[in-house]
């Protein structure tokens, strides 16, 4: 029994690293995956509403894909916005935010002992303007986007498939984790109710953050309003980190653009107040203590799932763990790693 053990021990710590490594490699193929059962969970109990009405499959699946194609053509919508406020910009505010990138520039320079050229306080010197046109960037960029909608199509795709039971997740985990029926469907009823949960509290208190980050720009008169609102909205589905990359960035964006005056400090205090409202205070409220982690817990996800699959990685990794606590949880030998997980919660 020892050496069974033993043995099995040993067969784990090789199939863990191999099983990392097929999701790093094969990313382009569990990203969409993974994130288009989340998107589907949401969907689950508007499917079923339709089969009590003896709704078709077909005519189901059509309806809720209308829905999530409105929401892409809305995101669009709203990126074309933030995209022609930043081109209207005038030549007023990009000579502003020149001359104090510049003077910030010089002074670090001073500080630091390094001596401009012939005293130049351009900031362009530090760029090779004959390659500021490069059709390898243009290459790079249009791969970018390439890469973009061949996810979106994918994710759409094995969202069809989620939706219409082609893969079932409560079959898969009827074979591969519980081999019972009665335990699958419970487990799969918690994983359904909290991720839906979840995901629904994140959106809203994303949304709100969003709409309070752009009405501060707006009050203060920051410039790009919409866009910092979209992406304070965006960037919130990272977990904690999200929050501070935020403020820093727009942080750094009023410095150069206000002056320095008491305006500057209540606008930075109250970004960092929407930030700590809704995603510190409301959202725990929203979310209860039904699934809540250990923040050690959720850092280490978020490296982890981020050096995986980078940034999908980062705004899944929560969602994830989720899924696997709850699962961890019907086990007696790996209770103790679920309680780990959600511990001094």
């Amino acid at each position: 029994m020892d050496k069974t053990r033993t043995t099995n021990l040993l067969l784990l710590v090789i199939v863990i690293p191999i099983i990392f490594y097929l999701l790093k490699v094969l990313s382009f193929i569990f990203i969409p995956l993974i994130f288009s059962m989340f998107i589907a969970l949401q969907f689950l109990p508007l499917m079923r509403y339709f089969k009590k009405r003896n709704i078709p499959k077909v005519v189901s699946i059509i309806i809720v894909l209308l829905i999530m194609i409105s929401g892409l053509v809305l995101g669009f919508e709203l990126v074309k916005l933030s995209s022609r406020e930043i081109l209207a910009t005038n030549e007023v505010f990009l000579d502003k935010a020149q001359i104090k990138i510049n003077d910030l520039v010089y002074n670090l320079e001073s500080f630091f002992g390094m001596q401009s050229v012939n005293d130049d306080k351009d900031l362009m010197r530090f760029f090779n303007k004959d390659k500021l046109i490069d059709l390898d960037k243009f290459g790079s960029t249009f791969s970018i986007v390439t890469k973009f909608l061949t996810s979106v199509l994918m994710t759409i795709f094995f969202a069809v498939l989620w939706l219409g039971e082609s893969i079932n997740v409560q079959k898969v985990l009827k074979i591969a984790v519980f081999k019972k029926k009665h335990t699958s469907i419970k487990t799969f009823m918690k994983i359904e109710k909290d991720l839906i949960k979840f995901i629904i509290v994140k959106v809203f208190v994303s949304l709100l953050t969003g709409i309070g980050t752009g009405l501060a720009c707006y009050a203060f008169d920051v410039s790009f309003p919409v866009f910092w609102g979209l992406f304070a909205f965006l960037i919130n589905f990272v977990q904690m980190v999200g929050s501070f990359v935020c403020v820093i960035l727009l942080s750094i964006f009023a410095i150069i653009e206000l002056d320095p005056t008491s305006s500057l400090f209540f606008f930075i205090i109250s970004i960092t107040g929407v930030q700590v409202l809704f995603g510190a205070i409301l959202e725990p409220v929203f979310m209860g203590k039904s699934f809540s982690l250990n923040i050690i817990a959720v850092l280490v996800m978020l490296m982890f799932w981020g050096f995986i699959w980078g940034v999908p990685g980062l705004i899944m990794a929560i969602p994830i763990t989720v899924f696997i606590k709850i699962i961890l949880d019907e086990f007696p030998s790996t209770k103790q790693i679920a309680n780990l997980l959600s511990a001094g919660s």
